[in-house]
């Protein structure tokens, strides 16, 4: 009996979902904390960590609703000398997560300064979760939930609030943004001719990425690895 030929349809269905996701925000909100506790399990006090210079990356794989997902996460410097360097990595996202600090008011009002940013470089088919980091910190707590969550509302966003330290949320915020970009095709569907042409307009959301790493080609990063 000849040997059965693969099925490429049935292999292309257990092949991953490829996704980008980029963290932004202000200095010391606790990206980077957000990103180790998630992909790592680990928490480092604000005392032993330094911050991002330029842009971090992380792979991390996970199943949400019962398919393979690979996450290719870029942690981005919050400081303004660093914004030349950062913007071109807008490009190609399909999920923004915009951190903020709870115990910090100006990290919050800088919110809508980064929707702004966003406006000019990503798709408005890309997901943006908000997310309120630091809920450990509920002594000096200068932001309501209700007060986050009404800006998320009128931002079309989704919002969670979180703590690095307590790994409290930090897995939800994550599964949230990747399950609404599950819900939305466009952004990780393969490309045919018909969606080629509405990508090649939709503007600088869909060109490559310099220096970006196509996950989908078999040009494997090490989980874990950092691209600084």
């Amino acid at each position: 009996m000849p040997p059965t030929s693969s099925n490429p349809s049935s292999s292309a269905s257990n092949s991953p979902i490829n996704v980008k996701l980029l963290l932004i925000g202000n200095s010391s909100v606790g990206k980077s904390s957000l990103l180790l506790r998630f992909s790592d399990e680990q928490f480092l006090p604000e005392d032993e960590s330094s911050a991002t210079i330029g842009v971090d990356f992380k792979v991390h794989k996970m199943e949400v609703r019962g398919k393979k997902v690979k996450l290719s996460i870029w942690d981005t410097a919050g400081q303004e000398r660093f914004r030349t360097i950062t913007s071109s990595y807008y490009r190609g996202a399909q999920g923004i997560i915009l951190v903020y600090d709870v115990s910090n008011r100006e990290s919050f009002d800088a919110l809508p300064r980064w929707f702004s940013e966003l406006e000019t470089y990503v798709s408005k088919d890309v997901v943006k979760i908000i997310v309120g980091n630091k809920v450990d910190k509920e002594f000096s707590r200068q932001i309501t939930y209700s007060e986050g969550q009404h800006f998320a509302e009128r931002m079309s966003s989704l919002f969670i609030e979180a703590s690095a330290k307590t790994s409290v949320g930090v897995k939800d915020a994550f599964r949230e943004v990747v399950e609404q970009i599950m819900d939305t095709p466009q952004l990780w569907a393969p490309v045919t001719s018909s969606t080629k042409d509405s990508r090649q307009q939709g503007g600088a959301g869909n060109k490559p990425m310099p220096g970006s790493i196509n996950l989908s080609e078999g040009n494997e990063v090490e989980e874990g690895g950092c691209m600084c």
